[in-house]
């Protein structure tokens, strides 16, 4: 997404801020092409019915209530169903950080001011100061979104939030024992592999190794067949915690 302007409403304060994504995709972008002349392919909507290629002005959007049976929406009226909130976080609440578990945390953006801004400055301040995450709603790209705002590193650090009727966790069922010796060669293995948590170190190995085959590719270079390895199974758990601990030593 690109940078975007709005503004936080913070009771009758008004503050300009812009939305800085803090997440780049990654992924390598592949084209799919006609495999006899390597030309793009292009995609078309199709109606079966009328066997005809249909315009994007000819569309309307539809929800099959029952099967073949569709309630339909025009652009105009899903428009007039679209939340008033589309260009301001207002803010709805300040929380306790540690009262939101962490699988709700959806997207992430810094605000920054366009320019130097007190009513901007103020609010940074109190986020650092109340130890408190501020509880919002708006809506980006027309989508409605509750969001947490935070203190980060002398900015604002956004976060969209799934809604809890997203969340799906199972409940625990697993009530299998373990003896103490098991236990104390796990936390064993835990504590020979502990480290810190050191990003810059964690890096995307399929995508270095398709960016390195393409530069192969454009060179004529031949791309090696990968060499499988199989773990061997070990069916006592005992005996593959203790070979852990050796492995990793």
């Amino acid at each position: 997404m690109a940078n975007i302007n709005s503004a936080i409403s913070f009771g009758l304060v008004n503050i300009p801020i812009v939305y800085n994504p803090v997440i780049k995709n990654n992924d390598t972008s592949f084209n799919q092409l006609h495999k006899k002349c390597l030309h793009r392919i292009h995609y078309q909507k199709y109606c079966e019915h009328c066997k005809k290629i249909v315009k994007e002005s000819e569309l309307i959007k539809g929800y099959e209530y029952e099967k073949g049976e569709y309630v339909t929406f025009t652009k105009e009226e899903l428009a007039n169903l679209q939340s008033e909130s589309t260009d301001t976080l207002e803010i709805i609440s300040f929380v306790p950080e540690h009262e939101v578990d962490p699988f709700y945390y959806e997207k992430s953006y810094i605000l920054t001011s366009p320019k130097k801004s007190k009513a901007y400055s103020l609010f940074l301040e109190v986020l650092k100061k109340s130890k408190k995450i501020a509880v919002a709603k708006t809506s980006i790209h027309s989508k409605f979104y509750y969001c947490l705002l935070r203190y980060y590193q002398g900015n604002i650090l956004m976060s969209t939030i799934y809604f809890e009727e997203e969340i799906n966790i199972p409940e625990a069922v697993n009530e299998a024992k373990f003896t103490k010796k098991e236990l104390d060669l796990a936390i064993k293995l835990v504590t020979q592999l502990s480290d810190h948590f050191k990003p810059e170190s964690y890096q995307d190995e399929y995508q270095n190794q398709i960016k390195k085959a393409i530069e192969d590719k454009i060179d004529g270079k031949p791309i090696p067949k990968k060499a499988v390895h199989k773990k061997a199974s070990v069916k006592d758990l005992i005996t593959s915690l203790q070979k852990s601990l050796e492995a990793s030593s």
